[in-house]
């Protein structure tokens, strides 16, 4: 019996290894992105530090219609994400035609504010899209949150001395460091991950799983979202051109019904005469996701669906796809999903220097090893980098330039591309401290910038960034410091 276990682990352990390499380096921009979009809205408002006024839900509302029924009268759809507490912006994402934009807009006059950005919303779509187009983006952080989901079991299931090997820590001891560290930021956030990685999944369901849906709804998407979302009507453009009645008192009414704050508000076929107006409670007042919504006819304001989530089985989802979200988390709670992804993202990057640092005793000069060792050095280092050019970008962008908020990306994505041909040509003993010194670098001058301190988020944001300079910036000397590897010779073989 014996025997079988000690074969299962090292088939588990094998598995661990293979599935990691095969999609660490997704799973790690998967971590660092949903590690940054905890504080997505922070990180929009530090974007936009001359956007600073604010306004109730329903002047914001009022604002932001008014401005869009001028500038984009033919969208089919307006999908509002109201101001909050994090928030002093109206978020807005519409089609005028060349296909969705998103726009944050002044809660005041409802236009576009002067720095145009993605804000936060850059890193959110990175966790889950990839930067790629649909659905490819989303089918591969599908396939890397299974192959997270299975490196947790396997990691589980091989480390015999998991729990206790958590309290042990060796410094300056090669691979058994590396293992240490890895273990220590497996197992302390244990259930975090666990969670986290399955409620992923579950946010991908449709993707994931569609045969259910298939086999109910067939091709008719309609009528699978209008069961999954009753509150939510769904019906043709009229063809007639009506004005949408006001929309503050829709608000309140709904708001009445809900018991809650609004936070979402969906606005289908505007300008017609059977346009819809859906409002969704706050996900900030709870843990579920979309737990509750009321529909309005746009142009008479009549009451139309009127639905709260009461079905334990979608009542169950919902709690897991909000718990993934955590946007019902205080500032405490915030910050620990925060440290906990954190740690989640050290975790997969570990391992894979863990991997490279197992096999370069074995074989040194295999090619395979030189260009994974290479390739964590380009990505591990290269998206950290490319997320601070993003805040660069964003300080020094000029305000007025067509597509900034695509300028932006363009810049991150450069840089990152950038640091990974560094990485591809630069000595193996000099890639991490050359990268590792640039990212202390980027991140302090991203930190530093003109009126960084002028209220708690842009010091926060700040302050975060000096202290990922800081990190960095030790790493990048430990490196610097650290002795060349005495060349190995081989050992002569005595002929007979």
């Amino acid at each position: 019996m014996s025997a079988v276990r000690e074969g299962a682990r090292q088939v588990m352990a094998w598995l661990h290894g293979w599935t990691g390499l095969l999609l660490g380096w997704v799973l790690f921009v998967m971590c660092l992105g949903g590690t940054l979009s905890v504080f997505k809205p922070e990180i929009g408002r530090w974007m936009r530090p001359e956007t600073t006024a604010t306004a109730d839900r329903a002047a914001a509302l009022t604002a932001a219609t008014g401005w869009l029924a001028t500038n984009a009268p033919n969208s089919f759809g307006w999908y509002l994400t109201l101001p909050n507490d994090r928030m002093n912006t109206v978020e807005a994402t519409y089609d005028p035609g060349s296909g969705f934009v998103y726009r944050a807009l002044d809660p005041i006059t409802g236009a576009p504010v002067p720095r145009e950005t993605l804000g936060g919303e850059f890193f959110y779509r990175l966790h889950f899209e990839l930067q790629l187009p649909f659905p490819w983006g989303r089918l591969l952080a599908s396939l890397a949150a299974m192959v997270l989901l299975l490196g947790l079991i396997t990691g589980i299931i091989a480390h015999r001395r998991i729990f206790k090997d958590f309290f042990t820590f060796r410094p300056a001891k090669g691979q058994r460091s590396w293992l240490d560290g890895h273990n220590a930021l497996g197992v302390l956030p244990l259930p975090f991950h666990i969670m986290i990685s399955f409620t992923g999944l579950l946010t991908l369901a449709t993707l994931n799983m569609p045969w259910a849906i298939s086999a109910n709804y067939g091709r008719d998407m309609t009528a699978m979202f209008q069961a999954f979302q009753p509150g939510q009507v769904d019906r043709p453009a009229a063809g007639k051109p009506a004005p949408l009645a006001p929309l503050a008192p829709m608000l309140h009414e709904a708001e009445r019904r809900l018991g809650q704050p609004v936070g979402r508000v969906t606005i289908a076929h505007p300008g017609d005469a059977a346009s819809v107006v859906t409002m969704f409670r706050d996900d900030a007042r709870q843990i579920a996701y979309a737990a509750g919504a009321v529909s309005f006819d746009g142009a008479t304001s009549r009451v139309i669906a009127d639905f709260t989530e009461n079905r334990p089985a979608l009542q169950t989802y919902s709690v897991a796809y909000g718990l993934h979200l955590a946007r019902f988390a205080p500032l405490a709670t915030r910050w620990l999903y925060f440290l906990c992804g954190a740690m989640l993202t050290l975790a997969v990057a570990s391992g894979m220097v863990l991997w490279v640092v197992k096999r370069r005793e074995r074989a040194p000069r295999s090619l395979g090893n030189r260009i994974v060792e290479r390739l964590n050095a380009g990505v591990l280092a290269g998206l950290p980098i490319g997320c601070v050019a993003l805040l660069l970008a964003n300080r020094v962008v000029p305000l007025g330039l067509a597509d900034r908020a695509q300028a932006e990306v363009f810049m991150a994505l450069w840089s990152a591309a950038g640091v990974l041909l560094l990485a591809a040509l630069l000595p193996a003993k000099h890639s991490w401290p050359v990268l590792l010194t640039l990212l202390a670098l980027a991140s302090l001058t991203a930190g530093l910038p003109g009126g960084a301190f002028a209220d708690s988020v842009q010091t926060g944001v700040s302050l975060t960034l000096l202290a990922g300079a800081a990190a960095s910036g030790w790493l990048a000397w430990t490196q610097w410091r650290r002795p060349a590897p005495a060349p190995r010779r081989r050992a002569r073989i005595q002929r007979a």
